[in-house]
C-alpha cells in the first residue's frame, strides 16, 4: 500500500457518494462528457456510464499502478506522485461533469 492511497481511497468514496447523491437529481438520460472551447458539449454518454465510468477509470488506474509496481518495479518511477495527481484530477473532473449535468437538466 502506498501513502498516496490515503488520498486515493477517500477520493473513490467521495465519487461514489457524489454519484449516489447527485445521480437522482440528473433528469436527462445523457451526460455531457466533454466541452469544446466554446463551452458547448462535444459528446454525450449515458447517465450510468457518465456517473460510474469515472469510478471504474480511477480503479483501473490504481490497478495498473499496482500491477506495474509488482511485475516491472524497475520501470515504475514516481508511483506515489502519479497516484496522488491522478486522484485529484479524476475527482475534479468528475465533480465538474456532475455539476454541468445537474445544471443542464
Amino acid at each position: 500500500m502506498l501513502n498516496a492511497d490515503l488520498a486515493f481511497w477517500p477520493s473513490v468514496v467521495f465519487m461514489v457518494a457524489c454519484n449516489l447523491h447527485f445521480g437522482p437529481r440528473i433528469e436527462s438520460d445523457g451526460i455531457a462528457m466533454q466541452s469544446g472551447l466554446d463551452g458547448r458539449p462535444t459528446w454525450y454518454s449515458s447517465k450510468v456510464i457518465g456517473l460510474w465510468g469515472m469510478v471504474g477509470f480511477a480503479l483501473a488506474v490504481r490497478l495498473f499502478i499496482w500491477v506495474a509496481s509488482i511485475y516491472v518495479p524497475a520501470k515504475v518511477h514516481g508511483a506515489e506522485a502519479g497516484l496522488l495527481m491522478a486522484s485529484v484530477v479524476i475527482v475534479a473532473s468528475h465533480v465538474f461533469i456532475l455539476r454541468e449535468a445537474i445544471r443542464g437538466s
